[in-house]
């Protein structure tokens, strides 16, 4: 237990505070939750991972630049379970801020949060994976940015098989809903192919020149 504390006060400032914030973030995404029955499903694994970040970032420590993009990530993911991601109510608070909805400027037929934060896994996952690559596998920047991209992809494929296989065993009567399908059979399908379209921007970004490609 020592050394689990002393794991958390090892972390950079920037970091712990990331952390935390995260944290306070799924206490409010749990107040007046309006949709009890899926809540737990959407946000074990953020808890998960809050308490395992701490002896992870020792062990194979990141900067402070790829953990506030990884917490971007989790909170964009956090506000999305809040609402199981169908009810994100974006458009109500677009007409109340700006006169406008979302969906109808861009001619949406769903909601599209979902594919939204799947996109923004494949942009934001990216920079991270290729710095521990290198950081902690010894890779070269090149190596680490083709990795970090096939990482997305994998990882894509990985939950979403996860995802029907947990309400298929242990929810079943909430599929639909943990699942955020709409209605669309090839829902899957097209949310790895936005993610992959994230990752692949996001490794043009970063792809270095030949000068610093080792």
């Amino acid at each position: 237990m020592s050394s689990y504390g002393s794991a958390w006060r090892g972390l950079p400032r920037p970091q712990l505070a990331s952390l935390l914030l995260l944290g306070l973030a799924v206490v409010f995404a749990n107040i007046r939750q309006p949709y009890p029955e899926i809540a737990p499903l959407q946000h074990l694994p953020t808890v998960l991972l809050l308490l395992a970040a701490p002896p992870l970032l020792r062990r194979w420590p990141l900067s402070d630049a790829a953990i506030v993009g990884l917490l971007l990530f989790w909170l964009l993911h956090t506000l999305g379970g809040r609402y199981t991601y169908s009810n994100v109510p974006y458009d109500a608070w677009a007409v109340a801020l700006t006169g406008h909805s979302i969906g109808g400027t861009l001619g949406l037929v769903r909601n599209g949060y979902d594919r939204f934060v799947h996109l923004a896994f494949g942009l934001l996952w990216v920079a991270p994976v290729a710095q521990a690559m290198h950081r902690h596998a010894s890779m070269g920047r090149r190596a680490g940015v083709w990795t970090a991209f096939l990482f997305v992809g994998a990882m894509s494929a990985f939950y979403e098989i996860f995802e029907w296989l947990l309400t298929i065993l242990i929810a079943p009567d909430m599929a639909d809903e943990y699942n955020g399908q709409q209605g669309d059979a090839w829902d899957p399908q097209k949310d790895m192919a936005i993610a992959l379209f994230g990752a692949a921007l996001a490794a043009i970004w970063l792809w270095p020149r030949r000068n610093d490609a080792a």
